[in-house]
């Protein structure tokens, strides 16, 4: 098959999937055997592994064209083998045979059916564009070389195809003949014209030495051209990427950031928070000490002072007596700091009992 589109490949895989319905053993028509309208693909009545033979029996392959063919298993054991050199398999897959002399009958667009030239190495076509094989055609069903020359007669195979696009089913004509390379097959004049190059008026693809006839009606680049571009371009790819990368790490160092000074403002807010409060548990003891110290036995000094003078006092004045009124509890008032560990100048006097002479 030679430059068919893709479309027209993927609907040709669609019918090779809607092959026959008979399994092996099962009786089939070979009077059934056609080409599918549209895609000219090889169908019969056994499914994609048989074929068809003279009893009217479907059989397994003998024969296939393709390293994978469809049907079988990836790692099936009865696939069967590619042919030899100087045989082909026919569409039917039955069995190898030999090659075909020129003038022979062939099937549609088999071109490897056809022997080749002795000078096949001359005109086959090394493009890979299908446009022979091996210098040698298969026009009209009729096995030919690919050899006419300039300005001679040529033989053209113009076949209809059914393709379908983005603008619904259209027909794509497959126009070939058997000039030589760089040559192609005037369907009008039926003479071999020279290929036309870039920027030249064409009609259709085969008129182009780059098979590529635009839509505007003049020769383009190949449709498997390469496309080079200029270094201006590597440049400014180069420099939107590095402008990304750092467009990345400065949208991040901001994002950090603001997420750094966020968690800075929560931890400021709490040390004011816990330093208030410190505050505020600084007055509430000040109050207190201050509350303590303002008590009547308290004035004038500290507990400690003032008990001991008053005790000093009243031993040197006051004349020991022994039924005297008992003295009231020694204990007195004190406080500590809680900022240190040691107590305030007050102390605890503890009450005992009085000796005879009236002391503690």
């Amino acid at each position: 098959m030679h430059l068919l589109p893709l479309t027209l490949l993927l609907f040709s895989s669609y019918n090779a999937v809607q092959a026959g319905t008979q399994h092996e053993n099962e009786t089939c028509s070979r009077g059934n055997n056609r080409l599918q309208a549209g895609t000219y693909q090889f169908w019969s009545e056994c499914n994609s592994v048989t074929f068809c033979n003279e009893d009217g029996i479907c059989k397994p392959k003998g024969c296939r064209r393709d390293d994978f063919p469809f049907g079988y298993a990836q790692n099936s054991h009865s696939i069967p083998d590619k042919c030899p050199r100087g045989q082909f398999c026919p569409d039917e897959a039955d069995l190898c045979q030999d090659l075909l002399p020129v003038g022979s009958p062939c099937q549609l667009n088999r071109d490897d059916q056809c022997e080749g030239p002795p000078n096949f190495r001359e005109l086959a076509d090394d493009t890979g564009r299908g446009l022979n094989v091996n210098g040698s055609v298969c026009l009209n069903n009729v096995c030919m070389w690919a050899n006419a020359t300039l300005g001679t007669n040529c033989t053209v195979e113009n076949t209809p195809y059914t393709a379908y696009g983005v603008g619904g089913e259209f027909i794509d004509i497959v126009s070939r003949g058997n000039c030589h390379i760089g040559l192609y097959c005037d369907s009008a004049q039926k003479l071999c014209l020279q290929n036309k190059l870039l920027g030249d008026s064409c009609t259709a693809d085969k008129e182009c030495d780059s098979w590529n006839c635009l839509t505007s009606g003049v020769c383009g680049v190949a449709a498997a051209t390469p496309h080079h571009f200029g270094i201006y371009v590597y440049i400014l790819v180069a420099l939107g990427i590095f402008g990304a990368m750092a467009g990345t790490l400065a949208g991040l160092f901001i994002t950090h950031r603001k997420q750094r000074e966020q968690e800075r403002e929560k931890r400021a807010q709490y040390w004011r928070e816990q330093n208030a409060f410190h505050q505020n548990l600084q007055q509430m003891r000040e109050t207190a000490r201050a509350s303590i110290l303002s008590l009547p036995n308290n004035n004038g000094g500290s507990a400690r002072s003032t008990m001991y003078s008053r005790e000093n006092s009243d031993e040197m004045n006051t004349p020991i007596l022994q039924n005297a009124a008992p003295k009231s509890s020694g204990l007195r008032h004190y406080m500590g700091d809680d900022g240190s560990s040691d107590y305030d100048d007050g102390v605890v006097m503890q009450s005992g009992r009085k000796n005879n002479d009236g002391r503690f």
